[in-house]
């Protein structure tokens, strides 16, 4: 333990140990008058109170960490099942607790307002205002990611709603886990984001290898079915109907079993998070951790990240709804691109990262190679020492004037290679290497975040920071997350300026095409 905690952990060191965390906790939903030294007192009683936060979700709760999983056990025996006036209860004993005060008129205030864990971050307008105040670009895009990334409050909340699901599939499958991928575990989630998360037998699957080998062999019997596919649907079908039916705080339940990848989507009341479960879906746990990797190897990855996610987002060109427009993952592979194609490299190509994997970091998943070092230590620091102010612009610069028409993106070479098919975005899955991740993307999407790239590159450029100032107008990223509409008719004028490139451009290319038709006219 002393040597992990003088090293960055691994995603795996990282996962397990949330995971353990989420297993000794409750979620308590409180009085509006709380005295929180005689709930403590009280929780107290049942076992040592490892850590605790309060946030404000429908009224005031608390997350309670226990140091030992026997406490909880201590606390329901303790706890009385609600009475049945106007509602039947489904007598179903989970982690969720209601904490009430007898006689709530005698009871004392809190003498010190209880300090509140935010669960949401500023809105835009708010974080204008606080960018304005720094000292530099770079300043700001920390600024900005210390604003929105999640804290460590927001992710023991998140696997607390994954364990809390595993407490109805365990009454199926006893072996199974219910773990967090993507954007809550892979270091680049905003507060507010969905919880991913998926259904996971792997356990089970390493007690078969701990079978002994001998004159004999013994199995269990379990239900055959013709496919995967069908299994995956039948198990998120029981899943979600349980969810829904006996799930305390689990409403608005749609099963979605027919989708390339099968899930269950719900709303968790108690938590205040939207989820989505699948199941065993390893591929999408090793982008995860490919992306932890990148989030831990250098300060800037992140912060690049989160200012170009929250620049997209602003400008419409990502949107939380299904679409053509490019998603925030896609948009953070691109990022993490263009920090392969710095001089010297800022963050190591996949193929790097495959080649200091050792035996415990090989995986292959459905035939992809989806091996690469887990170790963080193995893995050399860039020499790279470009500010942030330098990587926004030039990031803008880059794709601005990518060729999108020929080249594709692919992390695993960390070069621009040609289009295998004509989409106007393509970026190679890592892993899958068959698939395109923006094959949704149309090309008025893309040719709108080029339009906004190039403008937001001559913003960066021309832009005079002390005379934005003295005018007391927003400057540097606070300039850049105001929607170009409606921001001063200058910049309206350089956006008109690139459309009107564009349709010269446009004309240029009739007028030659008409001119090649009419020499072809002549000739024939």
């Amino acid at each position: 333990d002393a040597e992990v905690s003088t090293r960055k952990k691994t995603f795996t060191e990282v996962q397990t140990e949330h995971l353990d965390q989420a297993e000794r906790t409750v979620l308590i939903k409180c009085p509006p008058k709380l005295n929180e030294k005689k709930l403590l007192q009280y929780l107290s009683s049942h076992g040592n109170v490892e850590s605790h936060f309060f946030f404000e979700n429908h009224g005031i709760n608390a997350l309670v960490e226990f140091s030992e999983k026997s406490s909880i056990a201590s606390l329901q025996d303790a706890v009385r099942i609600p009475n049945a006036v106007e509602h039947h209860v489904v007598p179903f004993k989970s982690r969720l607790f209601t904490f009430t005060l007898k006689n709530p008129v005698s009871q004392p205030a809190e003498e010190t307002p209880l300090h509140l864990s935010p669960q949401c971050h500023i809105p835009v307008k708010d974080l204008i205002q606080k960018l304005c105040l720094a000292d530099s670009i770079s300043s700001q895009m920390y600024m900005l990611l210390n604003e929105y990334q999640l804290t460590e409050e927001n992710i023991k909340l998140r696997f607390l709603a994954c364990s809390l699901v595993r407490d109805f599939a365990r009454a199926y499958f006893p072996d199974s886990t219910v773990k967090p991928f993507g954007s809550s575990v892979n270091t680049f989630g905003k507060l507010g984001c969905d919880v991913d998360m998926f259904l996971d037998f792997h356990d089970t699957r390493k007690h078969a290898t701990k079978v002994k080998k001998g004159p004999f062999e013994m199995e269990f019997q379990m239900k055959r079915l013709p496919s995967e596919r069908l299994a995956t649907q039948r198990i998120l079908s029981v899943l979600g109907d349980c969810l829904d039916n006996f799930g305390p705080g689990c409403v608005s339940v749609q099963k979605i079993l027919h989708a390339r990848c099968p899930l269950v989507k719900f709303s968790h009341q108690p938590t205040g998070f939207q989820c989505d479960l699948s199941v065993s879906n390893s591929i999408a746990m090793r982008s995860s951790e490919l992306l932890y990797i990148y989030g831990c190897l250098d300060s800037r990855v992140r912060a690049l990240v989160f200012t170009i996610r929250c620049w997209a987002r602003v400008h419409g060109l990502t949107n939380s709804a299904p679409g053509t427009w490019i998603t925030n993952f896609s948009l953070t592979m691109m990022v993490m691109f263009f920090l392969q194609k710095r001089s010297p490299r800022i963050i190591p190509t996949l193929d790097q990262l495959k080649e200091l994997a050792d035996a415990k970091d090989k995986h292959i998943i459905g035939g992809y190679d989806c091996s690469f070092v887990s170790d963080l230590r193995k893995i050399k620091p860039t020499k790279n020492t470009e500010t942030l102010d330098v990587l926004l612009g030039e990031f803008f610069e880059y794709f601005g004037n990518f060729d999108f028409r020929r080249n594709s993106i692919n992390l695993r070479k960390g070069k621009e290679v040609n289009k295998p098919e004509s989409s106007p975005l393509y970026i190679w899955n890592p892993f899958e290497q068959d698939l395109n991740i923006s094959k949704n993307v149309n090309q008025p999407q893309l040719e709108k975040f080029i339009a906004t790239a190039r403008e937001s590159a001559w913003i960066l450029q021309k832009e005079d920071k002390t005379q934005r100032l003295i005018n007391k107008e927003p400057w540097g990223l606070a300039a850049l997350l105001i929607p170009f509409g409606k921001s001063n008719s200058s910049k309206m004028n350089r956006m008109k300026g690139i459309g009107s490139e564009t349709i010269r451009s446009l004309l240029d290319s009739l007028r030659l095409n008409n001119a090649n038709s009419q020499q072809k006219a002549v000739g024939k």
